[in-house]
């Protein structure tokens, strides 16, 4: 991740409460490294991911990298993330999804919009905000 993106989600990760799952928060981190930024292109400081190069496959490489995606929201669910922020979450994959699914014009789009990087700081914000847990109240939706 960039510089400035790695200490804003350091700073959130330090905000978290001790309640928060530290494993689970350091699956996502790797995930979404690895779907949006984990490769850098020789000779630039252009990071790209899993998720565009994947996505060169016709329609089973955009399933791929959404279902990918798709575990950030599940595991913030289980972590206690709000229904706003997990709603916020399935839209950037669902553009995600269906933009990058374009041929040509999805792997650049997928290569910029970097939704999981997006997600995993939406699922950071909300827990730093809100102490975490399922203490959320009503609008909380937990996995088991």
């Amino acid at each position: 991740m960039g510089s400035k993106t790695r200490s804003e989600l350091e700073a959130l990760e330090n905000d978290l409460p001790a309640t928060v799952d530290g494993a689970a928060i350091k699956r996502m981190r790797v995930i979404a490294h690895a779907l949006d930024e984990g490769l850098r292109v020789p000779g630039t400081d252009v990071r790209v991911g899993l998720d565009p190069i994947v996505g060169i496959l016709p329609g089973a490489g955009d399933a791929a990298a959404a279902v990918a995606s798709l575990y950030l929201a599940a595991e913030s669910a289980r972590l206690g993330v709000s229904q706003s922020t997990l709603l916020r979450m399935l839209a950037n994959i669902g553009i995600d999804t269906v933009i990058g699914s374009v041929p040509v014009l999805g792997v650049a789009f997928d290569a910029v919009w970097k939704a999981n990087k997006r997600n995993l700081k939406l699922a950071l914000t909300d827990l730093a905000d809100e102490g975490g847990g399922a203490e959320h109240g009503p609008d909380t939706v937990t996995l088991e």
